[in-house]
């Protein structure tokens, strides 16, 4: 799927601090002061007056300090004698765990539903149908799918007919085939989407992109060899390592059949940018992108792309993010597939404990990203 994005447009929500921000005392304290939600799960606090635990946003009257006791989990807290807040329930689950899985079930129902259903429909449930399905109401429930995945249920939706039809298209035996399969029910509207979804006519994409012109240009940065690669529709590539050769190989790998065409002086210009955000990745990128992935896949690399320069998220804490807590390996996987190197920031992704893991252009390069993005 082809979408045309700039990053200044990049949702920026509050950065999830991780586990070892709330280990010592002075930092649990003051996230119980404050509510913050973003420390639920990582310890609860009980009260010795009332003789219960609550988790850190639980919103009862604030306790006087000497009363208050720190606990790494619900079982320390009973083990000690308390029993759970009955209005905060920190036995259960969170707001914010029970709102993921609702929007990850919608996105499984979305996922399994028939292309070739009802006409005008696609098959797909409508708002209707998944907000009933979560048990909430149209306006709440389209407010929580958004909030958790960064789009709405129907841009969710065209996001997986795309991905059908980018998979059906090269076997189909025509284009109008594919189109149906895939669930599009009206010829025009399919058109009328087609180049933004493919990049290219569907015709073309059918060919393996046989004929399509990919500018490119190879160069130096402060963290070695640089490819910069773009569609007509935006940069399709950024590929960083030590041989520019093998840069090179990895871009023909991905379009076998397109025509590339290097050494454009105008082109040199988007590679100035490009290594510009390199050497300041806060900077962000005006150009637009030409990104290309599965919707799960996108949906990882949105979430990406909202993480503030100079913060951090865990693999576990996107998962979560994009409605899906348990799916924490396949976002490693759409990080090690992004081809957008520092344009999308998988390079801002880290363990659970804040080290720093694996890296699809090295761990160094990862090490000095992030040491810019802190000073």
């Amino acid at each position: 799927m082809a979408i045309v994005v700039s990053m200044p447009l990049a949702r920026k929500p509050i950065p999830h601090p991780p586990a070892a921000a709330y280990r010592d005392e002075p930092a649990r304290l003051a996230a119980v002061r404050a509510r913050d939600a973003r420390a639920d799960g990582q310890f609860v606090y009980s009260v010795r007056t009332t003789g219960v635990y609550c988790r850190p946003s639980c919103a009862a009257r604030p306790a006087k300090r000497e009363n208050l006791a720190f606990h790494d989990s619900c079982a320390a807290a009973e083990a000690a004698g308390f029993r759970p807040c009955k209005r905060c329930a920190p036995n259960a689950a969170s707001q914010a765990q029970r709102r993921a899985a609702l929007v990850a079930a919608a996105c499984r129902a979305i996922d399994a539903a028939d292309p070739a259903g009802p006409a005008g429909n696609s098959g797909v449930p409508d708002l209707a149908a998944l907000a009933e399905g979560a048990g909430l109401s149209r306006f709440h429930f389209h407010r929580v799918f958004k909030e958790v995945t960064g789009v709405t249920p129907r841009a969710y939706a065209k996001a997986r007919r795309a991905e059908r039809l980018r998979a059906g298209l090269p076997g189909s035996g025509s284009v109008t085939a594919a189109m149906y399969d895939a669930g599009y029910n009206s010829s025009g509207r399919f058109y009328a989407e087609s180049n933004q979804l493919l990049g290219m006519q569907p015709a073309d994409y059918r060919a393996g992109g046989a004929g399509r012109v990919i500018r490119f240009a190879l160069g130096a940065c402060s963290l070695g060899a640089i490819l910069v690669a773009a569609t007509p529709k935006g940069v399709c590539a950024i590929l960083l390592g030590d041989d520019p050769e093998a840069l090179l190989k990895d871009l023909q790998d991905r379009f076998p059949k397109a025509e590339l065409k290097g050494g454009e002086r105008a082109f040199e210009q988007w590679m100035a940018q490009v290594v510009g955000l390199v050497e300041a990745p806060a900077q962000g990128l005006a150009l637009p992108l030409d990104v290309r992935g599965t919707a799960f896949q996108q949906r990882v690399w949105e979430a990406l792309r909202a993480i503030p320069p100079g913060s951090t998220a865990s693999y576990a804490e996107i998962a979560r993010r994009i409605g899906a807590p348990k799916a924490v390996r396949a976002v490693a996987q759409a990080c090690a597939a992004n081809a957008l190197a520092v344009a999308i920031p998988c390079h801002r992704v880290v363990k659970s404990d804040g080290g720093i893991s694996g890296y699809r252009w090295g761990v160094e390069r990862k090490k000095k990203l992030l040491e810019r993005e802190a000073a």
